[in-house]
């Protein structure tokens, strides 16, 4: 298994971890953001990282990897090839995650679900109900990232392969505000928010 060290030097190289004044997707501010898709820019990133996920559930029966779209496509991909299984991606319609392009989840399906980064879980629970509906059997929940530090419980077992306690804080109580010296970003966009 890989040390803390090496992976913080892996994301550091690719330019995941970034500093600053942060809107995040909840609303919330925060003095980091992790911005996994970079890690998937760079193969030798992607492939050590995801081996590293996969190793967590080698010699379990896994039969298809399922990430949500946009960030986990190439990571289910990844940690799939790894594991020796398929792998799917879901996606919105509608707003509503669900399976497409002739992905299915059949009975008795063992179904590992990874993302690039657990924040508070959303997209992961909406795979999971796209499984268990399906009547498939949910192996497990992986990601790269853990921003929750271990705190979030999936209800099965759950491994990341480093995990952070990234202060996040409502608009009205982050201290970066209060000391008005940077600007808010938007991450993804690098504009400021309004």
């Amino acid at each position: 298994m890989m040390e803390r060290e090496q992976v913080l030097a892996i994301l550091k190289e690719a330019g995941v971890l970034l500093e600053g004044h942060f809107l995040l997707t909840s609303g919330k501010h925060s003095d980091k953001y992790l911005q996994c898709a970079k890690i998937f820019r760079h193969s030798q990133y992607s492939e050590v990282l995801c081996k590293e996920l996969a190793e967590h559930f080698k010699g379990q029966k896994i039969d298809v990897v399922i990430g949500p779209a946009l960030g986990a496509m190439i990571m289910a991909y990844e940690v799939s090839r790894h594991l020796g299984c398929e792998n799917f991606f879901a996606e919105r319609e509608n707003g509503v995650m669900t399976l497409r392009r002739g992905f299915a989840v059949t009975p008795g399906m063992n179904v590992l679900i990874v993302e690039d980064v657990v924040t508070t879980g959303g997209s992961v629970r909406e795979v999971m109900k796209i499984v268990e509906e399906a009547g498939g059997n949910i192996v497990g929940v992986g990601s790269i990232v853990d921003r929750t530090n271990g705190k979030i419980d999936f209800g099965v077992p759950y491994q990341s392969v480093i995990a952070f306690d990234v202060k996040a804080y409502e608009p009205e109580e982050c201290p970066l505000c209060k000391e008005g010296k940077l600007p808010v970003v938007k991450p993804g966009s690098r504009t400021q928010a309004k």
